[in-house]
């Protein structure tokens, strides 16, 4: 296996009986008034990260409630940022964060974030079944902020022992340049 790029490593990888999809839609405060939309032209069988930090407790679950609807409608994985428990509870097929936080439910999808190449490792250590590593590019959540750019994103994700998603002002135009199968993005796909 080591021989392989990591494109072919993970094209059509298998996690927990589920095929990882290509694209990935996040939420985000300043995509909420498009997600329906996206997530209605998002291709089938994709995948929806909620992310809502920016409202709380029963507004936050109401607004997973109403996203999950069309979403599970369109066959896309719907994965919470938080914790198993409430991934469980409110019927979340996984769960998004950093790497400490992921716990190990059975039955969740487990997905974490990277910036580098430590965070890579503990990533590594928590045997998630996929990474988002960020930011590839320049990005409207980090305004001025380093990216990592195409070759050390790669350098990085080849340090990866999962499969490796693609964030941080991506859009189809920056991956067909990156080359990646498997992307994510906020403003890219609303």
């Amino acid at each position: 296996m080591a021989s392989l790029s990591i494109s072919a490593r993970y094209s059509g990888c298998v996690t927990q009986g589920h095929t990882l999809p290509k694209l990935w839609l996040l939420s985000d405060a300043r995509n909420d008034a498009k997600l329906e939309w996206a997530l209605a032209t998002l291709p089938k069988g994709n995948a929806f990260i909620f992310r809502h930090y920016h409202l709380e407790g029963d507004a936050r679950r109401a607004r997973f409630d109403e996203l999950k609807a069309i979403a599970s409608a369109a066959g896309h994985l719907m994965i919470l940022s938080g914790d198993a428990e409430t991934a469980v509870e409110w019927g979340a097929q996984g769960i998004y964060g950093p790497p400490g936080k992921l716990g190990k439910r059975p039955g969740l999808l487990r997905f974490a974030t990277a910036h580098d190449a430590r965070e890579i490792e503990l990533v590594n250590r928590a045997k998630a079944d996929g990474v988002f590593l960020s930011p590839v590019f320049p990005t409207r959540s980090h305004p001025g902020g380093a990216c990592l750019g195409a070759s050390n994103f790669r350098e990085i994700a080849a340090r990866a022992e999962m499969p490796v998603i693609a964030l941080g002002g991506m859009n189809a135009e920056r991956a067909n340049e990156l080359d990646w199968p498997r992307w994510a993005a906020i403003d890219g796909l609303s």
